[in-house]
């Protein structure tokens, strides 16, 4: 229910501010704002979603609970997405999911009502580390194939034969 109304009010909003903008500064200088905050979201969004997903990768490395720069992740493309839909209240929102305190925040809030029941990576137990003087054991399957047996159709170009 609060998806259709989002969707009903949403239009009905932009579609209200840019005749209110449009009727104080003209129709060019509302079509440059609208322009502009794309191609400068665009580009905050690209700079942004570069360090997350650095932070990403080091809460990975390091075997640290990855949600906290996974859903900062997610809220700057949200972002991206809102600032290159045209509109001045969807930038508005947009704009304000690429300031990161707002994102911590709105994570600090979701966190509050978002129950999470476990948390592995790699079968390993958060933290665990890799004992000194011990041999790394990878354990496998794996099938012979006959080296006579030739595919019966041509290469797609896609893999190697």
């Amino acid at each position: 229910m609060w998806l259709l109304l989002a969707f009903i009010a949403i239009p009905m909003i932009e579609i209200a501010l840019f005749i209110k903008v449009g009727g104080l500064i003209g129709l060019g200088w509302t079509l440059a704002i609208v322009f502009g905050s794309a191609i400068l979201g665009t580009w905050m969004v690209k700079q942004q979603g570069r360090e997350v997903l650095g932070k990403i990768q080091k809460s990975f490395n390091d075997l640290s609970d990855p949600s906290a720069p996974l859903a900062e992740a997610a809220m700057i493309l949200i972002a991206g997405v809102l600032l290159v839909t045209p509109g001045f209240f969807t930038d508005a929102l947009g704009f304000a999911l690429l300031i990161p305190g707002f994102r911590h925040a709105a994570f600090r809030f979701l966190k509050k009502r978002v129950k999470v029941q476990s948390f592995t990576m790699g079968g390993a137990t958060q933290g665990a580390q890799a004992q000194p003087g011990q041999p790394d054991i990878i354990d496998g399957e794996f099938t012979e194939v006959d080296p006579s047996k030739r595919p019966t159709h041509q290469p797609s170009g896609w893999t190697r034969h």
